[in-house]
């Protein structure tokens, strides 16, 4: 059984900068692909960005390039997006998530795990 735990959501004014962390515990996740994802009050979940587990390739929404980055801790089993230059727009429930498969997928169908969520709200 795999568990996500998600932390560090809060409020933060536009511009400002925002770490999220994902613990992942369970069986090994050297063929997983963890994802975060996000989903605003009206909206459905959105694809944010993906790592995959064990080679660390990357891949991102284009509303997200260049301001968030995902990375991971192999040792610790955290996944982590730094999010920087926050807007309004990315006020949401982040959610983290994870794809048995390593798929490199942007679709939340292809990822099996879920974790709570955590909210982050950006002020402008």
């Amino acid at each position: 059984q795999v568990v996500l735990v998600e932390s560090g959501g809060r409020l933060v004014q536009a511009g400002g900068s925002l770490r999220l962390s994902c613990a992942a515990s369970g069986p090994t996740f050297d063929t997983y692909a963890m994802g975060w994802f996000r989903q605003a009050p009206g909206k459905e979940r959105e694809f944010v960005a993906a790592i995959t587990w064990t080679e660390g390739d990357t891949w991102y929404d284009d509303s997200v390039k260049g301001r968030f980055t995902i990375s991971r801790d192999n040792t610790k089993n955290m996944v982590y997006l730094q999010m920087h230059s926050l807007e309004p727009e990315d006020t949401a429930v982040y959610y983290c998530a994870a794809s048995v498969s390593g798929v490199r997928a942007t679709v939340a169908a292809a990822y099996d795990y879920w974790g709570q969520g955590t909210q982050v709200t950006v002020s402008s």
